[in-house]
Formats: C-alpha cells, sequence, structure tokens
C-alpha cells in the first residue's frame, strides 16, 4: 500500500497495490524504505563469525621445508669443508665455462659437487661455495633454499624420491600402492630416514617420466614401471649392496624400467616404421656431407 494525499491536507487515502508492486529492485527498495539496507547492515554484525582458520599438515620434506638455518651438532658454520683435490680440479673446469666477471653463475654446478662430497648442502659447503665465487654468502643460501635438489639436512646412502603426482597415481599399480610397499619394506612413512642410515624416503612431484609410470628416483637413477613386489626387490638388493665384500659381491639391479622394456618402447615391441628397417648409417646424412653444397 501506498499514500495518496488528497486535497486536504489532514485526509491521506490509503491505496492497496497489487502483490507485483511488491518485486521492487534494490535501487527502488532504498527509496520506498531508505532504512531498509542499513538495518540489514547493522543485523549482520551481530552474526557470530568463528575465531579460529583451518590448518594442514604433511609430512616432513628436507629441502623445501621453511628456509631458516638451525645450527646442529652436524651442520653449523665451525664444521670445516674443503673441496678434495680431485673435485678442485673439476670446479676449474666449471668455473672455465663461465666469463671470469660472471663466475657466480656457478653457484648451481658447485653446490651440487659439494653435496655429492659432503653428502648434503650443509651451511659450511654454502659457505666455502660463496667464498670460492666471491659472493655474498645470503645469494648462495637463496639459491640453495630454492631448489628441492639441494638436501639442507643429511639423507640415507639410498635417497629414495617416489612420484606421487598424477600420472604416477593412475599409471599401472598407482602410487599408493608403492608408497604402502615402500612403508612396510623400510618401517618408516614419507620424510624420514630409516635408523641404520640407509634409506630416506620422500614423495615428490613429477620426474618427468610419466610414461612409465610408477617410477621412483634413487640417488641419480630412475626406476620405472613398478610394482609392489618390484620395488621391494630392489630396496632388497640396494641393501645387500651397501653391505656386501668383495668376496660376497650383491648383485645390482640395472636402472629403467622393471619389466625388462627398453626405455618408454612399447612391451609389445616395435609397432610402426618396421618397413624399411631404420639404419641410421644410410639414412642419416654424414658430418660434411653439405660442405661442397655451400661453396
Amino acid at each position: 500500500m501506498i499514500e495518496s494525499r488528497t486535497s486536504s491536507p489532514h485526509l491521506i487515502n490509503i491505496i492497496p497495490l497489487p502483490s507485483t508492486y511488491l518485486l521492487l529492485s534494490p535501487a527502488m527498495a532504498s527509496k520506498f524504505f531508505p532504512a531498509l539496507p542499513r538495518a540489514g547492515r547493522q543485523l549482520t554484525r551481530h552474526v557470530p563469525r568463528p575465531q579460529f582458520r583451518p590448518f594442514s599438515a604433511g609430512p616432513q620434506r628436507f629441502s623445501d621445508s621453511l628456509a631458516v638455518h638451525r645450527n646442529k651438532p652436524n651442520n653449523n658454520p665451525s664444521i670445516p669443508f674443503k673441496f678434495s683435490e680431485q673435485n678442485n680440479q673439476l670446479i676449474e673446469e666449471i668455473l672455465a665455462r663461465y666469463p671470469p666477471q660472471y663466475k657466480k653463475a656457478a653457484v648451481m654446478p658447485l653446490l651440487d659437487l659439494g653435496q655429492r662430497q659432503h653428502g648434503f648442502t650443509s651451511i659450511s659447503v654454502m659457505n666455502e661455495v660463496a667464498r670460492i665465487l666471491e659472493m655474498p654468502p645470503m645469494r648462495v643460501y637463496e639459491v640453495a633454499t630454492f631448489y628441492t635438489m639441494y638436501n639442507r639436512e643429511p639423507v640415507g646412502k639410498y635417497f629414495v624420491q617416489l612420484c606421487t603426482t598424477t600420472p604416477c597415481q593412475l599409471g599401472g599399480c598407482g602410487s599408493d600402492k608403492i608408497v604402502k610397499a615402500i612403508t612396510e619394506h623400510l618401517g618408516i612413512t614419507p620424510g624420514h630416514t630409516t635408523k641404520d642410515g640407509l634409506f630416506t624416503f620422500i614423495e615428490v612431484e613429477c620426474l618427468g617420466a610419466c610414461v612409465n609410470a610408477p617410477m621412483v628416483q634413487i640417488n641419480d637413477d630412475y626406476y620405472e614401471d613398478l610394482t609392489p613386489e618390484s620395488i621391494k626387490t630392489l630396496l632388497t638388493a640396494l641393501k645387500e649392496s651397501a653391505t656386501a665384500t668383495s668376496s660376497s659381491p650383491a648383485e645390482i639391479v640395472a636402472p629403467g624400467p622393471m619389466t625388462g622394456r627398453s626405455t618408454c618402447e612399447n612391451s609389445a615391441g616395435l609397432t610402426n616404421l618396421v618397413d624399411p628397417v631404420w639404419d641410421p648409417e644410410t639414412m642419416m646424412r654424414k658430418d660434411g656431407a653439405l660442405d661442397g653444397q655451400a661453396q
């Protein structure tokens, strides 16, 4: 209903409106009922809000944990570190690839070299790399804390990095079963090291071998087309090789697909390009074959 004033200032006619007139837009509503939006805002102020926020926790990840260094008995600046004579020769070869004024570009290969010698990228390794490259130590810390290839905490002799991204979760038997098999066999969960110091197990992102999923990287080698049985056989062989002696050597499992196929070829064998048979000796151009044409 709305008010309609008559010619007399003391008389007001009340005119009923159809129900469709009640469907007012916000702009029209604010004109007819200017106090309504303000009252709505005042009401929402008294609605209780949760005084907490959700949080999540995951397994410990060495390289991509908080970029904070805590001095420990096995990782502090007072522990001396120097590159071996052999590695010093490698450092000279690496630095020769860069102009002298840009030798700090060699920070990544030198950190990797120090990690391979020391076992992990300790604060002493970072400081030594900073000294050799004549760069602020903080610049070296920034690199070491950014890339997950640098382990700033000690890891086992065999660093087991299992891919658990979507292709490996869906390919083959699935990475979830491989995680379960490793956990049962080693007795540790991701982010931990066995008591004997032989194995460190973590989950990682895609390692680029999706066609041979599921797969695992152990140190520098890829082991692919895994099954729960084959990963347990692999871990057993690695443990035996670590404790083997010269009189009783252990059998070493070759990297690559654990099913016997070659690299990422079809397991059923070659199905195309079979006629004619590919022969690089006759089908590829020899070096210098175009030199005469260029003249």
